[in-house]
């Protein structure tokens, strides 16, 4: 079973569209928070992360990062072990 995926995004985001279609293509389930227009999950988000910027991606309870990050993970054969699936 895969864990769960976090991501906090926006609207005007090419990078939130790229680490979306990534993790969609890899089957997985996405809960997405929208922080555009609502500051306090904006703060919420940069309180968790420590960032500022969109997106910012939790598989499970592990912050992995933004966009750059996701795909680094996915170059380097890392990402899906830590989705838990087998491809």
């Amino acid at each position: 079973m895969a864990f769960e995926v976090t991501m906090y995004s926006s609207n005007y985001c090419g990078f939130c569209v790229r680490a979306l279609r990534l993790l969609e293509s890899k089957g997985v389930d996405v809960t997405e928070f929208n922080v555009d227009g609502d500051r306090n999950l904006r703060k919420k988000m940069m309180q968790k992360s420590g960032r500022h910027t969109v997106p910012q991606i939790w598989i499970g309870d592990q912050h992995i990062g933004g966009c750059d990050d996701l795909y680094r993970l996915e170059r380097a054969g890392k990402l899906d072990s830590l989705l838990n699936i087998n491809n």
